[in-house]
């Protein structure tokens, strides 16, 4: 029997394992001030335990995560049969000074060895301080239509 959509076991899952080490950028989610809903691709880092992102100190998200954490990222590929890896959970936000190490090692995924540690160096030149987004995953489902399908094609 597959492990149930929620159950974080779900991570180990190889179409897990593969889109955390892909470079798609993910899909973050989280409540504006006012309430509504925001969407943001974001490149993002696996440490095995939580997803970390790096954000600019003056980044809109940064004014609503405080009041409302609770978050969801989807990290999904476009070749048919669809994946898709559901992430939800809590972001923790703490600034800190320079570029984070996780920020470093995403650019050097999503760019390559060149022009990832190019790019850093070039943003260490526009900001002193970044935001560390971490989101320690507290639910997560995986779509592959195959196996697993969205819940309103599920028996």
């Amino acid at each position: 029997m597959p492990t149930k959509q929620g159950d974080l076991a779900l991570l180990q899952d190889p179409i897990a394992q593969r889109l955390l080490r892909s470079t798609i950028p993910a899909r973050f989610a989280y409540t504006w001030t006012d309430g509504t809903p925001r969407v943001v691709p974001i490149w993002f880092h696996w440490n095995g335990k939580e997803l970390v992102l790096g954000s600019p100190p003056r980044a809109p998200k940064l004014k609503a995560l405080p009041k409302n954490p609770k978050v969801a990222l989807t990290i999904d590929d476009n070749a048919w049969p669809h994946k898709v890896l559901m992430i939800r959970g809590t972001a923790r936000v703490e600034m800190i000074q320079g570029i984070s190490p996780e920020y470093v090692e995403s650019a050097r995924r999503y760019f390559g060895e060149e022009q990832g540690p190019a790019w850093v160096q070039k943003l260490r030149g526009m900001i002193s301080q970044m935001a560390r987004i971490t989101i320690r995953p507290e639910w997560v489902g995986i779509i592959d239509f195959e196996t697993r399908f969205p819940s309103a094609l599920s028996a």
